[in-house]
Formats: C-alpha cells, structure tokens, sequence
C-alpha cells in the first residue's frame, strides 16, 4: 500500500475482521481525532460493531463529514468541535456525552500530531504544543472520563495511542517525549483506577500508512517500511487492535502496551528528517 493512501469511506465499511457483528451494541464510545485516516479507521469498525460514535477534533467540517459519512452505513454518530488541550471543554464534552447517552464506555485517545524538525531548531511553542496535545491534552480526557465513571460507580476502558519508546525517534523529540510520559501514565493511571474498574492500555504504533506521512521529507520515506514485515501498517490493523483490547477479548488486560508495528520494536529503524551520513554505514 502507498505510504500517504487514504482509506475511502467504502473501503472502510467493507473490509473484512475477525469480529462479530453487535459486539459493541448499546455501547458509547469516544474517539478523539476522530475524522482523521486512523482515528475514522476506529471510528467505522467500532460503528460496525454496534457501537454509538462520539468523537471531537478542532475542525467543524471533517467532523461534520464524518457524522455524514458514518450515517451512511447507518452508524450513529455525535461530534463535538473542541481542543483537548483545554481542560474546560474536556469537561464540557464529557457533560455533553452523558447529558445525551446517559454513559459512555470507551475512551479512545487518539488526537495527537507533531512534526519533524531538528532538536536545535525546536521552539518553546512548539514543544509545548507537541506536550499539551500528545500528553497533557490525554491526561485531561482520561481524568474526565475517570471521574464520571467514578460517580456513575461503573467502570470503563481506556485505549490510548502511542509510539514506539525503547528506541530514539531523532526529528521528532517532543514526541519522543510526550509518548515515553503517556505510557508511563497509563501504566500508573491503570494501577490506581483499578479499583474503579477502569482498564487501561497502549498501542504503540509504528509507520502506519496514512495521509499524516505527507508532512514528512521525502529523506524520511527509505524507513517507512524499516520493520521485520518490510511495509507499513494500515489503519485497519490499529482500528482492530482497539477492538480487541476494548471488547471482552481484553478484559483481563490493563496496563499493557500492545506494539502495532510490524516487529518495529525488534529490529528497524525510523529517520523522521531522514538518515543523517554519519550513521549510514558501509559493508
């Protein structure tokens, strides 16, 4: 598949899955980023199943799209424009979705974004930016969704979207960064809200094939397919992973990192800038 190809919508309500139909029905769940290649990726499968879709993002049009292109397989959709990183219209979105459905049962943190620049040239703005929407922007909906499951004594699940950790991501530090902190919040969020019956759990993804790659150089594009599999993922791969660890297959999961990378983790290597010469070396 080309590295920058966009699933269509009718691709997205077809393709095959492991999963019976229904698993998901009466269910609210919430994806953020949702109008984007994986985010929707997550949104139809899970809408397939039985689901309910609530999702938010800053874009009104996309996230109208989304409700239009979801209603036409049926799938009840409401979305909300708003920013994560804003702790205020968290909260007002997760009023929103239990003034509405009375519940929600899954949480998908899926917004987030960065870019590829060299440390050295990296502002404050755009650090914090990095920061306030990979991590601080997850904390706050993962808090908010945490204290309304709490008072509604019920629990819930958390999926949230990471990257690769155990190896330098050079180009894209704050990422680095912001990513290492959510999976280490997670894991310690997991073991204290446990008690609350809330699971939570980490996909750690590697080159998924989507239109967020063309912001990338050309220079990065030789280890998009640096993995044992020799190609990137496809949306699908993550929007099934969500699936497993929020359906009943992943009940006895919590506080786990599931990598979706093609083996990523194990041997490969990713240049967001590209490969610099001093580390490319001859037979």
């Amino acid at each position: 598949m080309d590295a920058y190809r966009k699933r269509s919508d009718e691709e997205l309500a077809g393709l095959p899955t492991v999963f019976g139909d229904g698993l998901f029905d009466g269910q609210v769940v919430l994806v953020s980023g949702g109008a984007g290649g994986i985010g929707k990726a997550v949104c139809f499968l899970l809408g397939r199943l039985g689901a309910t879709i609530v999702s938010c993002g800053r874009d009104p049009a996309k996230l109208a799209a989304l409700e239009e292109s979801l209603a036409r397989i049926e799938v009840p959709c409401f979305t909300q424009a708003m920013t994560i990183r804003d702790p205020d219209q968290v909260d007002a979105l997760m009023e929103a979705v239990w003034e509405r459905y009375g519940r929600l049962d899954v949480l998908v943190n899926n917004a987030g974004g960065q870019f590829a620049a060299p440390a050295l040239d990296i502002t404050p703005g755009g650090w914090n930016a990095v920061i306030e929407t990979n991590l601080t922007g997850t904390w706050y909906m993962m808090q908010s969704a945490a204290r309304r499951w709490r008072d509604a004594k019920r629990g819930g699940c958390i999926v949230n979207m990471a990257a690769l950790i155990d190896q330098a991501a050079v180009g894209i530090p704050h990422t680095a960064a912001a990513r290492a902190g959510e999976i280490n919040l997670s894991k310690t969020l997991a073991v204290e809200w446990a008690p609350l019956g809330i699971r939570i759990n980490c996909l750690a993804l590697g080159v998924i094939a989507s239109p967020g790659l063309v912001n990338y150089p050309e220079t990065a594009r030789p280890s998009f397919d640096h993995n044992p599999m020799r190609k990137p993922g496809d949306t699908h791969d993550v929007a099934q992973a969500v699936v497993y660890l929020a359906a009943p297959s992943g009940d006895f999961i919590t506080g786990s990192v599931i990598h979706i990378d093609g083996g990523a983790d194990v041997w490969g290597e990713y240049w967001a800038l590209g490969k610099p010469d001093w580390f490319k070396v001859e037979e």
